[in-house]
């Protein structure tokens, strides 16, 4: 199995000018303490290789061009890696889709961003790690570096079926010791539970670098039922029977009104929070977060 099973040859071309950079740097995992042999945009030149789409433009050598009719790209050695953590949703609730596109449920997507965050970092040289937390409890594949890592990582994302409530605290133990202080975690999930919010904002509080993507469907961000319609809670199977066109407005002022408040929350306790909805491109999110070094602001 290949990282093209789950990220479209577009969106790959497009990461190439993402990379994971923690805000916080501590302990022996932080940036600078020592040098990496991996290669990307960092500060000291390293080597020439040749372009490729999706590069950057200005990382180009023009005077090499002008020399060799050929297009080369600088790389320079980049600091010290980081162990990168990808903690899935894996609850009932990540089985919603839109109804114009069932195929697509919010966990093909955390499985889709993972593989895409997998990418980044395998290119830098940082470990990753996975850890999928549902109903069935914790699953996890420790962080280590290397393509045959990823694909045991692709391998792992394959297998996740969503199920039930957040686990239990106790059941979260193991995590302690495997997700070191000055790690960067990425959650991955609908972001509403509330369980999944305190186990964020301890790791932020631990002095791990906790970033969040929230995965919204379509239909939560334009509500576009018509007539009477049933809803149903995933997670807790409560149902609601109203008139669409009656409750339209008062859903959405409601539910722009929680992801502001869960925004200020996490903020507040360090934590990165962006959106991503299920009819965006894969890499989005990740832009939000990445593209500009680290310094753009929560969704």
């Amino acid at each position: 199995m290949s990282a093209p099973d789950f990220i479209p040859r577009d969106v790959r071309a497009r990461l190439k000018d993402v990379r994971l950079i923690p805000r916080r740097a501590a302990g022996t995992h932080g940036f600078g303490l020592h040098r990496s042999t991996s290669r990307g945009a960092g500060l000291e030149f390293a080597q020439y290789r040749a372009y490729e789409p999706g590069d950057e433009l200005r990382q180009i050598d023009w005077k090499l061009y002008a020399r060799s009719d050929r297009f080369f790209v600088r790389e320079s050695e980049r600091e010290s890696p980081i162990p990168v953590w990808l903690l899935i949703d894996a609850t009932a609730s990540m089985t919603q889709a839109d109804a114009a596109r069932k195929q697509w449920t919010r966990l093909d997507a955390a499985r889709s961003l993972a593989a895409c965050l997998i990418e980044v970092a395998l290119r830098q040289g940082d470990a990753f790690g996975i850890a999928t937390l549902g109903g069935h409890g914790l699953d996890v594949v420790p962080a280590s570096a290397g393509l045959r890592h990823r694909d045991r990582c692709l391998l792992a994302l394959r297998g996740i079926h969503a199920e039930g409530a957040w686990p239990a605290e106790a059941t979260l133990r193991p995590l302690w010791e495997r997700i070191v202080p000055g790690a960067l975690v990425v959650m991955l999930g609908d972001g509403f539970d509330d369980n999944a919010t305190a186990f964020a904002q301890r790791l932020s509080a631990a002095r791990r670098e906790v970033l969040s993507i929230r995965i919204l469907t379509t239909e939560e961000r334009d509500f576009p039922f018509r007539g009477g319609h049933r809803f149903v809670d995933a997670e807790s199977g409560a149902e609601l029977l109203a008139d669409a066109a009656a409750v339209r407005s008062d859903f959405l002022a409601r539910f722009t009104a929680a992801r502001r408040a869960l925004n200020l929350q996490l903020a507040a306790n360090g934590i990165r929070q962006v959106e991503y909805v299920l009819d965006e491109a894969l890499d989005a999110p990740l832009r939000r977060l990445f593209a500009m070094h680290g310094d753009t602001e929560s969704a």
